[in-house]
């Protein structure tokens, strides 16, 4: 049996070696890369029109813009923590990641996901002040207000992985430790050290409850209070019309959340892969389709470039 010699308590010199995704034939490593390039190189350059259209159209210059065009920042952040890496694992065969590099990326990933969260309870509530309070909407969604509402989604999630990100590096790991996922998940890097993983793991539990489902009741909170204001509504067509204000939104959340639900309730590399990638690719094509002055203001960058 082999014998498995653990460094010290945060020894910074061990190695972490990323497994990938352990069922994944090895002939199917390129296809995958492709796959994986197309998507990422649509996360960019779809995020990157939003994030143009918005600030090159003054008619987008509303709260709704200005926090759509954070989301689109994190979706591009979000990938670019994790994705690159994964290219050069199913390109090159390119596994190892020092210990610095391998938190850094975690501390990342996390932090980003987590403000991506907390962005879509901010734009909820950007929904609720819309559709219930329509006339307090320009004394409460003021460009002050909104900055610190963007800012304070992101400054929380940036602090709250810190006391995670900390403890983890202070747990022993062998000196290459095997992580069996392709980035540096938090969790896959706890079952990968020779301690005790317990705390460590009820810790992850607890931040990604708090990271989660807080905010998804939150979220649920401002649609009930959207529902019963629209059900209010007499006509059919003045329902439809309202209620399509916030369509895009609620396909957003809809799909950030099954792709919660996908990678850690079955908590499996393909899937948290799957996580990472499916939410940033789907968000620029759902407000993109949905959204006619999102799209129109794309059609004409287009139009302008061609």
């Amino acid at each position: 049996m082999e014998t498995i010699t653990c460094n010290g308590s945060g020894d910074s010199s061990a190695i972490f070696y990323l497994m990938g995704i352990p069922s994944l034939p090895k002939c199917l490593f390129l296809p995958i890369f492709f796959v994986f390039l197309l998507l990422y190189m649509l996360i960019l350059m779809g995020n990157a029109l939003i994030l143009a259209a918005v600030v090159a159209k003054p008619s987008l210059h509303k709260p709704m813009y200005f926090f759509l065009i954070n989301l689109s920042t994190l979706d591009i952040l979000v990938t670019t923590t994790t994705v690159p890496k994964m290219l050069s694992l199913f390109l090159l065969g390119d596994r190892f990641l020092s210990f610095p590099a391998c938190f850094l990326q975690m501390y990342l990933f996390h932090s980003f996901s987590c403000s991506e969260a907390f962005i879509l309870v901010v734009m909820a509530y950007d929904c609720y002040v819309a559709i219930c309070r329509p006339l307090h909407y320009p004394v409460l969604m003021t460009p002050q207000t909104n900055a610190v509402l963007a800012t304070s989604a992101w400054l929380t999630a940036l602090l709250l992985h810190i006391p995670a990100v900390v403890q983890t590096s202070q747990m022993a790991f062998d000196s290459i430790a095997r992580i069996y996922h392709c980035f540096c998940d938090h969790l896959a890097v706890v079952q990968a050290s020779c301690s005790d993983t317990t705390p460590q793991t009820l810790m992850g539990f607890c931040i990604a409850m708090v990271v989660s489902f807080l905010p998804l009741l939150l979220v649920l909170l401002s649609y009930a209070h959207i529902l019963t204001s629209v059900l209010r509504i007499n006509s059919q067509e003045g329902r439809s019309k309202t209620f399509s204000t916030c369509s895009s939104h609620l396909l957003v959340v809809g799909t950030y959340y099954s792709s919660i639900a996908l990678a850690y309730v079955a908590y499996r590399a393909d899937l948290n892969v799957v996580f990472a990638i499916l939410t940033p690719v789907l968000n620029p094509v759902i407000y993109t389709l949905r959204n006619k002055d999102v799209k129109a203001a794309i059609t004409k960058i287009a139009y302008v470039t061609i």
